[in-house]
């Protein structure tokens, strides 16, 4: 190899540690990236209404969608979130006696005489669920402690806010200087890339926006008819952990078995066939009704993106799992694919 081709090489090598050095700025730039392409579809959207044949301008529009964000997150933080707080700390209350109860129908059961050689005996169940106590104690005070780490915490979301509205307000610059990183005969090719990015990120976020809501709604109604307490904390986390799919929508349903168990056993089994029919809603009419147009994923492959990303980034990065597979999907399609393996002779 020549001088050059070493030094190119060097460089890249180079490149490629400091870029995994800062992959978690990396992972906050690229939030602020799905936050401005939420955003620059609203403005969008705004701009296409005319006042008296006067065309919005692209700096109103901005101001206009961050005021009513703006309202709206205030109005949330003051009506949805206290009684929320209030919920969910009934509910880390509520843990220790669910427990104890399941470890008092265990040892109730073990009294029965119940053995079977394919199955686990009560009284290795008890021991599991006592082995398992210290574990979830560890989990909620990590948890805790997760949130008492509320500068860092506070920081982050801060940058990236700043970082939103700085490339909302003028998203042409920061998409000229990306193209400036590509050789000059590529840079079109890349704008059309970035294009077709940006349209599957938005139908991602509109679809995903529209499946939590669906599915916190829906459980929210259906717990309150069966009247299983701290309705909303149930419904919230319902709506919030569809947004990590697989893990999120299965984890969901603990919660409120969890409280159901102090209360009446039979609303264990109707809350599973109630959040069994809403998934399956969810999964066979919602989700290819309103993502039509969203970049398809294999089920195998959101699992493996799921798995890689919380390795590298940890919970971010298992929070951003699917819009990163999303955005690396069209850029394998259109660049591994169409570009090198469909034109290589």
């Amino acid at each position: 190899m020549k001088l050059g081709q070493w030094l190119g090489l060097s460089s890249l090598v180079i490149s490629g540690y400091i870029l995994w050095e800062i992959r978690q700025l990396l992972l906050l730039v690229f939030t602020a990236v799905v936050f401005a392409t939420a955003l620059n579809r609203l403005v969008k959207w705004l701009r296409q209404f005319q006042v008296k044949r006067m065309v919005i301008e692209r700096n109103m529009a901005v101001v206009i969608i961050l005021l009513v964000i703006s309202l709206l997150t205030s109005l949330f933080f003051l009506l949805i979130v206290p009684p929320f707080i209030g919920q969910f700390y009934k509910f880390l209350e509520l843990s220790p006696i669910v427990w104890e109860k399941l470890r008092e129908n265990l040892i109730l059961l073990g009294q029965k005489q119940f053995r079977s050689d394919w199955l686990v005996t009560p009284s290795s169940l008890i021991n599991f669920i006592e082995q398992l106590q210290p574990l979830f104690a560890k989990i909620f005070s990590n948890f805790f402690a997760f949130f008492s780490n509320s500068v860092a915490a506070i920081f982050q979301l801060f940058f990236v806010l700043v970082l939103t509205i700085m490339m909302i307000i003028n998203p042409q610059e920061y998409r000229d200087f990306l193209l400036k990183i590509f050789p000059s005969f590529y840079r079109r090719r890349v704008d059309e890339i970035l294009n077709l990015s940006e349209i599957a990120l938005g139908n991602w976020l509109m679809g995903i926006t529209i499946n939590c809501l669906f599915i916190g709604i829906l459980s929210g109604v259906g717990l309150l008819v069966l009247q299983v307490k701290l309705v909303l904390v149930h419904a919230l986390l319902a709506g919030l952990l569809n947004f990590i799919p697989n893990i999120g929508p299965a984890s969901s349903v603990i919660f409120p078995i969890m409280v159901a168990l102090l209360d009446e056993p039979w609303k264990i089994w109707a809350i599973l066939i109630w959040y069994f029919i809403i998934q399956n809603i969810e999964s066979y009419w919602l989700t290819p009704t309103i993502m039509a147009k969203q970049v398809s994923l294999l089920p195998a492959v959101t699992l493996m993106a799921q798995i890689f990303f919380a390795q590298s980034f940890g919970l971010l990065g298992l929070l951003l799992a699917l819009p990163l597979t999303v955005v690396a999907k069209t850029w394998i399609d259109e660049v591994l694919f169409k570009d090198i393996l469909d034109s290589w002779v």
